[in-house]
């Protein structure tokens, strides 16, 4: 079923959904389905499910030597996706990248996909990798988000990469994107990148999920300019609660967001990371429960793999 199905059938009841990471090559796939399992009591219609990109890794050969090598750290987003379904009986979104992948790469994941039963996909460009400056699509693979929508649509249309297929079974993918409620960090202004968000709904997105924000009213001003421009699909808010203390330098300087200073101030009066994870969950809430009496169609939670608290703001707000 489809994400924009799930969020019609709810009449206007807000849903609960989550993301996850797959586990690191060598780990037991349980570790996530215990972080799952606690979060099934609040019913969601669908789980994401990321994918990494490729990266270097050196290994010592010996003698003062390093071997460069290209790896997926987190590889697995496809069977994890099967897996999920089968075993919760819930639909997935697998997420899609530019970076890393080739459009042929693209297609076959999208087969598969169809073979599945997976009917919704996230397309995103992705992220440099660590070394780059600035991003780089794989030779063969696709530039920008929109040009990915394009792709997963034409294929929709029964159009592969090389053939035109008269066929009578095809892909019908519900297609997410990301939106930026502070604006992308490569973007000039908020309007460019709604501009750019724009393009990607009139490729084909279907709907858009939202990076993580501290400040509702940026969410509420980000859809009333989207609107504005004239989107008028579902605009998704991602929520993402506070853990640790380093979180006030990394997400600001990974996500170029603002925090809040009543949420900065909070944590720095705590004396731990036991505190400060309860700052995050209480923001969270107060988050979550404003927009819901808002009317937003989904609050999607970002959790890192880990459930306790997203357990505890979904058990306040559901």
């Amino acid at each position: 079923m489809k994400v924009t199905q799930h969020i019609e059938a709810a009449k206007g009841e807000t849903l609960f959904s989550f993301e996850i990471i797959p586990p690191q090559k060598g780990k037991s796939i349980q570790e996530l389905y215990d972080n799952i399992d606690p979060l099934m009591e609040f019913k969601p219609p669908f789980i994401d499910v990321t994918t990494s990109r490729e990266e270097y890794i050196y290994i010592d050969k010996g003698n003062g030597l390093l071997d460069k090598k290209l790896t997926r750290m987190r590889p697995g987003t496809l069977g994890i996706c099967a897996s999920i379904k089968h075993k919760y009986n819930v639909d997935t979104v697998p997420h899609l990248l530019c970076g890393g992948f080739t459009q042929e790469e693209t297609e076959y994941m999208l087969v598969d996909c169809h073979y599945l039963g997976i009917d919704n996909v996230m397309a995103l460009r992705g992220d440099a990798m660590k070394h780059e400056q600035s991003f780089v699509p794989k030779e063969g693979g696709n530039n920008f988000a929109v040009d990915l929508v394009k792709q997963i649509n034409e294929l929709n249309c029964g159009k592969y990469l090389h053939d035109v297929m008269d066929i009578d079974n095809k892909a019908n993918f519900c297609i997410g994107v990301a939106g930026y409620p502070e604006k992308h960090l490569e973007s000039p202004s908020l309007i460019s990148d709604l501009k750019r968000l724009k393009e990607k709904v009139e490729a084909g997105a279907d709907y858009v999920v939202t990076q993580m924000f501290f400040d509702n009213a940026k969410y509420f001003e980000f859809v009333a300019k989207a609107r504005e421009m004239g989107i008028t699909v579902p605009i998704i808010p991602g929520i993402k609660p506070i853990a640790v203390q380093r979180h006030l330098q990394v997400l600001p300087q990974i996500f170029r967001i603002d925090l809040p200073e009543d949420l900065i101030h909070a944590i720095d009066q705590c004396k731990n990371n036991t505190e400060i994870r309860q700052v995050g969950i209480e923001w969270a809430i107060q988050q979550s429960l404003e927009l819901k009496a808002a009317g937003v169609p989904v609050l999607h939670y970002y959790s890192m793999g880990k459930s306790e608290n997203i357990r505890q703001i979904a058990s306040k707000v559901f």
